[in-house]
């Protein structure tokens, strides 16, 4: 076997170790998933670690042929309430984002809802006038090619933590990332989510 081979045969196997690990242990960091998985593996280098993308393959099979009905059940569950919340929030132009989404989400995973509103601070007034609890926080995305500081309110719905990331109106038209480097940040709008509801 080639240098190559061995180490595509390594990334493989790290793959479907940290799909595992996400799977059974709702592990929901890829980066925590990928290093406890190579050190089951035996491997230390990091130039063997698979992508992300890798392991959200291979999490997808695992799912399908060792948890097929219990994901499809939480999965749903996690679906309807992200569209609660949508509904709740239908003001603020909010779209669906994350492992919700994609359909990898794990046993304790959280809702990832993207606002659009006019006015960013109206949405904290909805959470104070409605007297929903809620902790505030900041976060780093590349909206286009600008590098942006937006705030993300975390809130929880029927025992489900939720996180909102609040952008401008304007946002809306761009392309979002979470680095330079980074793919575009997959997002449903509500009509899309309830279509996925009604296949799951």
């Amino acid at each position: 076997m080639s240098r190559d081979s061995g180490r595509n045969v390594t990334r493989g196997r790290i793959a479907h170790l940290a799909a595992r690990l996400m799977a059974e242990d709702g592990i929901e960091d890829f980066a925590l998933a990928k290093r406890k998985a190579a050190r089951q593996a035996g491997a230390s280098e990091t130039r063997d670690l698979p992508a992300n993308e890798e392991i959200e393959v291979a999490l997808k099979l695992y799912r399908q042929i060792h948890q097929p009905d219990a994901h499809r059940a939480q999965l749903r569950a996690l679906r309807r309430t992200a569209v609660q919340a949508m509904r709740e929030m239908i003001r603020f132009n909010p779209y669906l984002t994350g492992t919700v989404l994609n359909g990898n989400a794990g046993k304790y995973a959280d809702i990832n809802l993207q606002l659009f509103p006019e006015d960013a601070k109206a949405v904290e007034l909805f959470l104070i006038d409605r007297e929903i609890p809620y902790r505030v926080a900041q976060t780093r995305l590349v909206a286009g090619q600008e590098l942006r500081t937006v705030p993300v309110f975390t809130i929880h719905h029927d025992g489900v933590e939720i996180e909102i990331t609040v952008f401008s109106s304007q946002d809306l038209r761009l392309p979002l990332r979470s680095s330079i480097e980074g793919k575009v940040i997959e997002r449903a709008k509500i009509e899309q989510v309830e279509e996925l509801l009604a296949q799951t």
